[in-house]
């Protein structure tokens, strides 16, 4: 397990680069999402459907919780991969989060 030094720098690396890629996003037209960052926590608002999805680190645990469609996703720092992970689907952060804006925009 890793240290919570670790954790903390490879959380704060992960959510930056989500940050950033969903910042890409959101600057499409249509991307029907709205990203704030409060506190190292992320929330991504969207208007139609209304929703909310929260990203942030839980570091007595060592992992990242997404909160999406009704949903708590756990995500395990995964070495090999140098990535968080979420352990029944093997899915990465960026990918995850963007498979579940799809399913929800989708309705």
């Amino acid at each position: 397990m890793l240290d919570e030094l670790e954790f903390r720098r490879h959380a704060e690396v992960a959510l930056e680069a989500l940050k950033q890629h969903l910042f890409k996003r959101e600057e499409d037209d249509d991307a029907g999402f709205e990203v704030e960052e409060q506190n190292g926590v992320l929330n991504v608002l969207f208007e139609e459907p209304a929703g909310k999805f929260v990203i942030t680190p839980n570091t007595p645990i060592r992992q990242i919780w997404i909160s999406a469609l009704s949903t708590s996703f756990k995500l395990d720092w995964d070495e090999a991969a140098s990535a968080f992970v979420l352990p029944r689907t093997g899915e990465v952060l960026a990918p995850l989060i963007d498979r579940l804006i799809g399913e929800h925009l989708e309705g």
